[in-house]
């Protein structure tokens, strides 16, 4: 009798122990869902503005064997003579050469969509690297927008960089986080700024002295030749 009521204790506590744990579990499941979410207030970036998910970045040279360019055809209709020089060796084996012709017009979009608007914003989206392949793209395919990448090869993302050419410099931003400083070979700071708090929607510039041999800044996003 004793070994039966304590047989039965055994096996209504691991049925209480295992409702426990699944109903604990589903709450933290839950939890951890909630988590991985972002937030509402979230931005979402515009679908317009990413590069294809079915093709090779326009910049990406693909590491395997590439299609001949003699095999370089559409499936319908013809490609023009500069979109086949833009196709030439960036088209992998067993892969649409159409589709990898799209991910170099996403990128002239991109650069003309945003350059309509503010060609600062477009010169330092390029510069930035945040129109993957802008450089092949906008030679070959869309020559109106050399514009925008002249200037881009003319200026340099923010972060550190050896041995800047010296000149004024402006900043391709309106916040009002952007610091910079210029730096000899000995360490020793030549030149910072701003000398005074910008304020919304000024012109941060920065003159970088002879003898620089690091210039740093943060928050300017990319610079160009003031």
């Amino acid at each position: 009798m004793y070994r039966r009521s304590a047989a039965a204790a055994v096996v209504l506590a691991a049925a209480l122990t295992l409702t426990a744990c699944s109903s604990g579990g589903g709450k933290a499941d839950s939890g951890a869902e909630a988590k991985a979410k972002p937030p509402a207030s979230s931005p979402a970036p515009d679908p317009a503005d990413a590069p294809a998910a079915s093709a090779p970045a326009p910049d990406a040279k693909p590491a395997g064997p590439v299609l001949p360019d003699a095999r370089i055809t559409p499936k319908t209709g013809s490609f023009t003579a500069q979109e086949k020089k833009y196709l030439s060796g960036r088209v992998p084996e067993k892969t649409d050469p159409a589709a990898v012709l799209q991910s170099g017009q996403e990128a002239c979009q991109r650069v003309e969509r945003t350059a309509k608007r503010d060609k600062d914003a477009a010169t330092g989206a390029v510069i930035a690297g945040e129109i993957p392949g802008a450089k092949d793209a906008i030679t070959l395919l869309c020559p109106e927008q050399k514009p925008v990448l002249a200037a881009a090869e003319k200026g340099f993302a923010e972060g550190p960089r050896t041995s800047p050419a010296p000149g004024t410099y402006r900043a391709l931003t309106q916040a009002t986080t952007c610091t910079w400083e210029a730096k000899g070979k000995d360490g020793s700071i030549l030149a910072s700024g701003p000398e005074t708090p910008p304020k919304a929607g000024d012109k941060i510039t920065a003159a970088i002295p002879a003898g620089t041999s690091e210039f740093n800044s943060t928050g300017c996003y990319a610079w160009i030749p003031a």
